[in-house]
């Protein structure tokens, strides 16, 4: 359970950066390079909701044994 919480929250810092990068190349103008960060952002977001929802659905396993 640790290790898929690990992974989740690598993904959120991943998201985190990418939309950070993204706004970044907005506000210079570059808007191309800014749309290929805020895509990443959103594939490392979904990532994130995946493994968090496992992560959760393994802890509540442990819970019911």
């Amino acid at each position: 359970m640790h290790d898929a919480n690990r992974r989740a929250a690598e993904q959120h810092e991943l998201a985190a950066h990418a939309h950070r990068t993204a706004a970044e190349h907005n506000e210079k103008g570059d808007y191309e390079a800014g749309k290929w960060h805020a895509e990443r952002a959103l594939e490392y977001s979904d990532q994130a909701y995946k493994l968090a929802k496992e992560a959760h659905s393994k802890s509540e396993q442990i819970v019911s044994l």
